[in-house]
């Protein structure tokens, strides 16, 4: 097993923006973790989740072999157990696969893939059938169909659909958030029925405002943790949008994950010298409750003047508090452990 460092945080008399120092205890990296089918990669991983049985989803872009060298299908939707074995592939060739990005598991066990190149969310119930889709891709027999442009001002945003979405989140009553995305700025909000309630946000860095909204979770009070990452912070919001606080304690997020307790789990796959200057890479975890930051699991690979994106872009914590990284620029699911 790979011996890690785990650091605790200690806040006081420190700005709470500012990155800490720490002293560093032991932490387990599981070796070998999953167990793929032989001849199997991943291909980058972007999203992993775990459902109540301990099961963890891993949605990689890989399957990129099926198609043109340029924008070629990279998604799959994979199932293993506890211990890592493989179980099964969930909508295989499914038309919404594109471009991977996210997967969560809701509270009775319903598996959502966020998928940024067909700007669509698919739900599928736990065997594995498609439920619900939100959104729509692009018509391969369109003219104008191709990658969405990065335009400045920004295109006004469509109720309904979606440009490059990137995460989805739920309440205690069932209602849906799905943060949207890279191309829009904006938390798009449906009823538990399905229907389309209300969306709020616009490109920015004022409150309420996002420069990439690329994560969302939820936590015991119903209130809502965006991961505004290009902006270097969490913002917080009533179910309504109302803006209530921002933290910047938690680095540049790419990730978010609530347990039940509320501990808060934050990856950071993209801090270095011109992101964010004077910040470590890696995972910190603490309490949503309050916003202290209990610990960091720091980036191995950590080079401040490299630009890769090395570490956990997506993350999960099961009930046993085993912490998982989905990691794009290795391509590979790290599984940690106390």
């Amino acid at each position: 097993m790979k011996r890690l460092l785990i650091a605790c945080l200690a806040l006081l008399g420190t700005p709470a923006f500012a990155q800490q120092t720490a002293p560093e205890i032991a932490f387990t990296s599981v070796p070998d973790f999953p167990k793929l089918p032989d001849g199997f990669n991943f291909g980058e991983v972007p999203g992993v989740a775990v459902n109540a049985q301990g099961h963890v989803f891993v949605f990689p872009r890989s399957n990129s072999a099926n198609g043109p060298a340029y924008a070629p299908t990279a998604a799959q939707l994979l199932e293993f157990d506890h211990d890592g074995n493989f179980l099964r592939e969930i909508g295989k060739g499914l038309y919404a696969w594109s471009f991977a990005h996210s997967v969560r598991i809701d509270s009775q066990g319903n598996i959502w893939a966020i998928d940024k190149g067909s700007d669509m969310i698919v739900k599928f119930n736990p065997q594995g059938r498609v439920q619900w889709v939100f959104g729509r891709r692009k018509e391969s027999a369109d003219d104008e169909t191709g990658p969405w442009e990065h335009v400045n001002p920004p295109l006004p945003p469509v109720d309904g659909l979606f440009r490059q979405p990137t995460d989805v989140a739920w309440d205690s009553q069932g209602n849906i958030y799905i943060t949207d995305g890279y191309i829009n700025s904006r938390v798009a909000k449906f009823d538990k029925d399905g229907d389309w309630v209300k969306s709020w946000g616009a490109k920015g860095t004022g409150p309420g405002q996002f420069n990439l909204p690329h994560a969302i979770a939820i936590d015991s009070r119903g209130r809502l943790f965006v991961a505004d990452r290009d902006n270097n912070r969490i913002q917080i919001f009533d179910q309504d949008g109302k803006f209530l606080d921002q933290w910047k304690q938690f680095g540049r997020p790419s990730g978010l994950h609530i347990a039940a307790d509320d501990t808060l789990y934050v990856s950071d796959n993209q801090s270095n010298n011109e992101r964010h200057p004077g910040w470590t890479r890696g995972i910190r975890v603490g309490s949503a409750l309050d916003g202290s930051v209990a610990a960091f699991i720091p980036d191995p690979e950590f080079d401040p003047k490299r630009a890769q994106e090395t570490g956990a872009h997506g993350l999960a914590a099961d009930a046993h508090g085993a912490i998982y990284g989905a990691e794009v620029y290795s391509q590979s699911v790290k599984k940690y452990v106390r």
